[in-house]
């Protein structure tokens, strides 16, 4: 049984779910309250601080996005999930732009509410962790083949340490270019099913030339392939709709079965270059797959969020090169590496790698020079230099 000091409210004016959500997140280890009206949620929450609180979206007095608003003003750090009936998704949507952490549709079943408060807890768990990663003593600058000394990779590192004893299916969030499937090798690797298979797969080909009657047959296929090793599904926004909902069932089975102590089957790890809320907003990614494959959530930063890690990828880059070429570069300009550095990476760290791979095929020597960097930067670093 879980067990947690946190305060969960449950506010919908239907009194049958109320008992349900009471005696089940009760049974399961949790603190929770629940109230049949936005009026007296709001005044509990004025009194004393909730980690999560679940509300109705249609209620006769406050409704849920008055609610929500009204909790963002007073708890700030408190997350909100907006419980839906069918035909209520535009607002859902809305809800989602005002704040909401995520929305749930009627009718649900209820160990997700479980799935979706664990995930919050830990989420909350790690932001009050940070102070330890920025007190540390010594920073990790490389972690297996990741690079960078920024507190966001050292957050990534530290989560995919905690996975080492353990295999949870895992999705990995990020814009293309900033190294989604590296990431997935670096879980495998240190993991304890590195010496088992790992198979990746681009969903937008997984089914092509694949019958629609033949989508599940394919899909136990590859889940197969990777059997008790790891399956690296990219672009998982891309499956269609009747795929994704049988591999979220193939998940749940999956799970049963090694629950009961048969073999188990393959780890998950998805990667999508969409940001997820959106995505399940605009029903890109089904949510029951997402309960599955988020088990762990990682979200890849973007090279502009991280450019204190420029220089050590630059020296990561050239160290790389240099193995492989016969004319050696050693160094960045210092001019040019302010052009490096005040640029955008629209592409990110594969942009970077490109820019450090098109230096050495130009035959660069020994040092890379301005007039050595393409020709966007350069144009953004003389518009840099204007301002």
């Amino acid at each position: 049984m879980a067990t947690s000091d946190a305060e969960i409210l449950f506010v919908d004016d239907d009194r049958t779910i109320l008992e349900l959500v009471r005696e089940y997140l009760s049974e399961v280890g949790y603190r929770v309250e629940v109230v049949d009206n936005g009026m007296q949620a709001l005044e509990k929450i004025k009194n004393q601080p909730y980690a999560i609180v679940f509300t109705d979206i249609k209620m006769p007095d406050i409704d849920g996005l008055e609610l929500l608003s009204a909790i963002k003003e007073y708890r700030p750090e408190t997350e909100v999930i907006i419980v839906t009936g069918h035909g209520s998704m535009e607002s859902a949507i809305k809800a989602m732009k005002y704040g909401s952490y995520d929305y749930l549709q009627k009718p649900f079943k209820l160990n997700v509410l479980k799935i979706i408060i664990d995930r919050i807890l830990e989420a909350k768990k790690l932001k009050q962790e940070k102070i330890v990663l920025k007190t540390r003593v010594k920073d990790r600058h490389r972690y297996e083949g990741l690079v960078g000394i920024s507190l966001k990779m050292q957050e990534i590192y530290d989560t995919i340490d905690r996975m080492r004893t353990d295999a949870p299916n895992v999705l990995i969030e990020g814009e293309s270019g900033t190294g989604k499937e590296l990431t997935a090798h670096v879980i495998q690797r240190t993991s304890d099913r590195s010496r088992k298979p790992f198979v990746a797969m681009a969903c937008k080909s997984l089914f092509k030339g694949v019958a629609a009657d033949g989508q599940a047959e394919r899909l136990h296929e590859v889940l197969q392939s990777a059997a008790e090793g790891t399956l690296f599904l990219d672009d998982i926004c891309e499956l269609p709709a009747s795929a994704q909902a049988a591999l979220a069932l193939r998940c749940r089975e999956a799970r049963t079965a090694a629950a009961r102590g048969g073999p188990p089957g393959a780890r998950i790890i998805a990667a999508t270059n969409r940001i997820v809320k959106e995505a399940l907003a605009k029903g890109a990614l089904d949510h029951d797959l997402y309960a599955c494959l988020a088990e762990v959530l990682l979200q890849m930063p973007a090279l502009r969020d991280r450019k204190e890690d420029i220089c050590l990828l630059i020296s990561h880059f050239l160290e790389q090169f240099n193995l492989k070429s016969s004319k050696k570069v050693l160094a960045v300009a210092p001019e040019a590496m302010d052009y490096l550095l005040s640029y955008s990476w629209p592409g990110n760290v594969i942009q970077l790698e490109n820019v450090i791979e098109r230096a050495f095929a130009l035959g660069v020597e020994l040092v890379i020079q301005i007039d050595d960097l393409p020709a966007e930067i350069r144009t953004a670093g003389e518009i840099s230099r204007m301002h």
